[in-house]
């Protein structure tokens, strides 16, 4: 289906709603309808053309249109298209019809529009607050354009906190908000008959950082990259590759081929790196240490590889909107290949003894399942998708950086469980070898970055998915005045696969817990602020960001001393 088919059908399916059907970018449709038909437009796509749900983008246009406005995006896989239903929100009314109803995938997405932006989704099922801390003021909406960036409001008292209700007869076992095997803080009520899960909540986004007002509000467009490349500690350079390629779509900026092709060698340079990473705390997690020691050993070369070629072992800062900072020249080849075909041979030996280990089967095999209509359902992505059985890889489905020039196989696996979510990422590592070998054979000569404006056209939209280990990443940019975005939107993959966690832990094992929730690879942001409870006292106290500066300080002067 082309755009224009898809244009002709939308209004011929939603006569006498669609005010205007637009396609700035190609493979990028907007659908504008009146608010009041947002939902019967959003019904209309999703089960017309089989979309899948992305994200909602809440956006202050106040300064530029007088109002604001909502975005629900969708990804037509098969089209390899985008499709953005949106409708304008007046500044006295700020309410618009819940799609979550009927699009579960996108509870999350309203709720934080609420929070964040100050639009409510009337008639969601949760209404709970999702990313706004208890004692934040019931009137400060952080991503509006009033709202300067670093305004902290003082606090208000705090709410008491929502939970869910477990069912009757049920206890609940709290795991978080700090766990060993949770690197990062996140809180879950687990609801338990006995030693069965039968349910669970789930509290996170303790450490919000600000990243989209930041970009919105004091960053330059090629400031955003060094920002975005530090969304996630693990897989960074996706979201510097993401962000670029949003900008360059919406502005039109030509990059270069060699760039293109760099790009998407330290892409799934970052895959492996990832994936055995992942492979190591997955099995730490079970108690099984020594394939934690021997995945972070065939795990080192890659890492030296990448500080040789970048400058870091894992903040590559390579990316800039119109192409790469750093050339990846043809004398390097041979140490990139010797570094893979190293890991190629161990990582396949490991891999093979995994179907022979009887114990991590019992540990692995037919647990955490989440069934292939709860993941499409859900619109998980990544390979906890492809392990239900859900074929989507936004690489070969949407294809960005030179993936479009080079063939590849997407594994996926239909028995749902926790060991598929293993052998797809130990498939995907193998298979991004293979596509290494590709891009060093095809990668053309030339220029690594292209001549850019100082001022970029404002009021462009562009829209860029990219696929991080942990599954498909999306950023939204609109391009404004002052040479930077007046909306930057991001949705990392954990966004969606922590969503979908309740379905999998639904009658599992207390004991497989830890495994059935690191078994999605969830990714939580870095803290700045703790609370310290003394232990005789009870007393609590939270320090801030500039406390913890200064005790650092104190104890790294003492150690010198």
């Amino acid at each position: 289906m082309t755009a224009q088919d898809l244009k002709e059908r939308v209004r011929a399916g939603l006569d006498g709603i669609v005010r205007e059907i637009v396609e700035p970018v190609p493979g990028q449709v907007y659908i504008a309808v009146d608010r009041a038909d947002i939902r019967r437009a959003v019904e209309y796509v999703a089960r017309t053309f089989d979309a899948r749900f992305l994200i909602t983008a809440g956006i202050d246009k106040r300064d530029s249109r007088g109002d604001f406005e909502v975005d629900h995006i969708f990804a037509l896989d098969p089209d390899k298209m985008f499709v953005t239903v949106r409708s304008s929100v007046p500044t006295d009314d700020t309410r618009i019809e819940a799609i979550t109803p009927t699009i579960p995938a996108a509870g999350w997405a309203e709720r934080e529009m609420r929070d964040l932006v100050g639009i409510d989704a009337v008639g969601h099922p949760d209404p709970r607050r999702l990313v706004t801390p208890d004692d934040w003021p019931d009137d400060v909406y952080p991503l509006r354009n009033d709202v300067p960036y670093g305004y902290r409001p003082e606090p208000v008292p705090q709410r008491p906190e929502e939970y869910l209700d477990p069912p009757d007869g049920a206890s609940v076992l709290p795991i978080g908000p700090f766990f060993p095997v949770l690197e990062e803080p996140s809180y879950w009520r687990v609801f338990i008959d006995g030693e069965t899960v039968v349910g669970c909540d789930y509290r996170g986004f303790y450490n919000h950082r600000g990243i989209e007002k930041l970009g919105g509000s004091t960053q330059t467009y090629n400031e955003i990259p060094f920002a975005a490349q530090r969304i996630c500690g693990i897989c960074g350079f996706i979201h510097s590759t993401c962000y670029c390629e949003a900008v360059e779509r919406a502005a039109k900026i030509e990059v270069p081929p060699r760039a293109l092709f760099i790009r998407s060698l330290v892409l799934e340079f970052e895959r492996i790196e990832s994936h055995l990473l992942w492979l190591g705390i997955a099995a730490h997690i079970l108690g099984f240490d020594t394939v934690l020691m021997q995945s972070w050993r065939i795990r080192e070369p890659i890492m030296w590889l990448c500080e040789l070629l970048t400058g870091n072992r894992k903040a590559y800062d390579v990316n800039l909107v119109g192409g790469v900072r750093r050339d990846i020249p043809r004398e390097t080849h041979p140490k990139i290949l010797e570094v893979v075909a190293g890991i190629e041979k161990q990582t396949a030996e490991l891999v093979s003894t995994i179907p022979g280990d009887s114990t991590l089967l019992l540990r692995c095999k037919d647990v955490g399942v989440l069934s292939t209509e709860d993941a499409r359902k859900i619109a998980i992505v990544g390979p906890p998708a492809r392990a239900s059985n859900v074929d989507i890889d936004a690489r070969r489905d949407h294809p960005y950086s030179a993936y479009d020039q080079i063939e590849f196989d997407v594994p996926v696996y239909d028995t749902c469980d926790v060991l598929a979510r293993i052998m797809v990422r130990m498939d995907e590592t193998l298979e991004t070898i293979k596509i290494i070998r590709r891009l060093l054979e095809r990668m053309p000569e030339g220029p690594i970055m292209t001549k850019v404006e100082e001022e970029l056209p404002p009021w462009q939209e562009g829209i860029c998915t990219v696929e991080a280990p942990r599954g498909e990443a999306i950023h939204y940019v609109l391009t404004g005045p002052d040479n930077r975005p007046a909306r930057w939107r991001v949705r990392a993959p954990t966004y969606s696969n922590l969503q979908s966690v309740p379905f999998a832990l639904q009658g599992v094992q207390i004991a497989d817990v830890p495994i059935t929730i690191g078994s999605f690879d969830p990714c939580f942001s870095c803290t700045e602020r703790f609370e310290v409870v003394q232990a005789k006292t009870g007393e609590t106290r939270i320090y801030t960001q500039e406390e913890l500066l200064d005790l650092s300080r104190e104890k790294s002067k003492a150690a010198r001393r």
